[in-house]
């Protein structure tokens, strides 16, 4: 299967062309000849030297990330660092594939559509409008303690959890905002209703917001809350084609 063929099954399923607002320039960003057989796709959350350099160590054809290298405008200087993960993708003959918006937003593949199923939530409905579209899911989950209902979403991983002092600790409205929702975030959690905000960031402005509102909020960490959508499109790859994949796990601890 070509590249371009790959890409092209990723613009369909994910809608990319509702997402023009989009700040990523989503879609195929590098690729020296899309015309190039794929053989092998490595999946990671980020473009970054890293990535790239164990993409192309492992003989990878096309990286698929969340977060790619292209944003608004678009790259001004070619050197530096810019310089040196253009180099090494071209010299290794390694397209790139980026899909932000699309991926956080999808309501089968998207990172809150999966953290949303490892929390149970049902009901679903999109909320919390980013660059014209809703991004985020907010729905019901059965009655459980609030932390019992993040440690689900974060999967046997580390997380953090800021209670509100006039809230009950148990909770049953969620809503879900993978990555950095940031305060805005938090206010359309409220304004729906939630008792509970699972979202990745959590940052100083929000302390006091939590504080002075009947809303939990958990943090899972940016990256731990956006690993779920290239693992998810990591899956399909290789069911729908079956070609060779591996996802490469850079965790940022933030």
């Amino acid at each position: 299967m070509k590249i371009a063929d790959i890409a092209a099954f990723f613009d369909e399923i994910l809608e990319l062309g509702r997402f023009a607002a989009d700040c990523s320039n989503n879609g195929l960003q590098i690729a020296m000849n899309e015309n190039a057989d794929c053989r092998k796709i490595a999946f990671a959350v980020d473009a970054c030297q890293a990535s790239i350099d164990q993409a192309a160590a492992n003989h990878a054809d096309l990286l698929v990330v969340h977060h790619g290298l292209s944003w608004g405008g678009g790259v001004r200087r070619w050197n530096g660092m810019t310089g040196k993960r253009l180099g090494t993708a071209f010299c290794n003959n390694l397209a790139l594939y980026a899909v932000h918006l699309p991926l956080d937003a999808h309501g089968k593949y998207g990172n809150n559509a999966v953290l949303a199923d490892l929390i149970g939530l049902e009901d679903r409905q999109m909320f919390f409008p980013y660059c014209g579209i809703e991004i985020g899911m907010i729905g019901k989950v059965a009655a459980a303690g609030a932390e019992a209902v993040a440690a689900a979403a974060a999967n046997g991983k580390e997380f953090k959890l800021y209670m509100s002092p006039d809230k009950s600790d148990r909770v049953q409205k969620v809503a879900v905002i993978s990555g950095g929702a940031g305060s805005d975030g938090l206010a359309s959690a409220i304004e729906a209703g939630a008792d509970l905000l699972i979202t990745g960031e959590f940052d100083h402005t929000m302390y006091h917001i939590v504080q002075e509102n009947k809303i939990h909020a958990a943090a899972l960490g940016h990256y731990a809350s956006e690993v779920h959508g290239v693992m998810a499109l990591q899956k399909v790859v290789e069911q729908k084609f079956g070609l060779e994949t591996l996802f490469l796990d850079i965790p940022t601890g933030l």
